[in-house]
């Protein structure tokens, strides 16, 4: 037999002759993570349309295919559901703002009288990424806060309060590590606990954070406990 004229050579020979080619349309663009490159970058979401080639040319459709996200850095396609993850940016604000959050929450519940839960709180939010908070933003904020509505109040997990907490951690808990959920858990904890025993409010408002982190309840008892006991 000559050399290319066995089954493998007739498949490499026809393969040249016939194909399948994708032409690709730009739908939109936009900033994500691109989990091929590991950080933000820029993409373009795409449809295609694929036909039979005929010697590298198009000839006949056969569909669409898509829609897609390539990435303008690695050039790689990933399916939309890429686009669920936030970017960096986008990530660092949620988790900003979530510390923020749970740090007025359990002020809230506790009250501001305290020097010490206020220093514990503006260590943490400072630490989330808001540089220039001071005791006294957080304390005008609490009483802001209270007075609008009664959105926040000393008594057991209000409404509002409950509304404000899953609003502010529900985006964030699909994307962290159980570490992660439980970190802010514990920021919260440390803040009840800077002047005292937990209260009946800061217990309850800790186990709403706990609900909106997904930490299941037993957890959420563990974890106040261990918070409770110098490390």
């Amino acid at each position: 037999m000559l050399p290319g004229r066995g089954p493998n050579g007739r498949a490499a020979g026809l393969s040249r002759l016939l194909g399948t080619r994708t032409s690709w349309t730009p739908v939109g663009d936009g900033e994500f993570f691109c989990p091929g490159c590991g950080g933000d970058r820029n993409y373009q979401r795409l449809t295609g349309h694929r036909r039979f080639s005929l010697l590298g040319v198009p000839v006949l459709p056969r569909g669409e295919t898509g829609p897609v996200v390539e990435c303008a850095a690695c050039r790689r396609h990933f399916g939309t559901d890429v686009l669920d993850h936030p970017t960096t940016t986008r990530f660092s604000a949620m988790l900003r703002d979530a510390v923020h959050t749970v740090a007025l929450a359990v002020l809230a519940a506790g009250g501001t009288g305290s020097r010490a839960a206020l220093e514990t709180a503006v260590t943490a939010v400072r630490a989330a990424g808001f540089d220039d908070c001071t005791e006294e933003q957080l304390a005008a904020l609490v009483e802001a806060l209270a007075a609008d509505t009664g959105r926040f109040t000393a008594e057991p997990c209000a409404v509002g309060l409950a509304i404000e907490l899953h609003e502010a951690l529900d985006p964030l808990a699909p994307h962290l590590a159980a570490a992660g959920r439980e970190a802010i858990l514990l920021q919260g904890a440390r803040i009840a606990l800077a002047d005292g025993p937990y209260t009946p409010a800061e217990r309850d408002t800790l186990a709403t954070v706990g609900a909106a982190l997904t930490i299941c309840s037993t957890d959420v008892t563990r974890l106040l406990a261990a918070a409770r006991t110098p490390s």
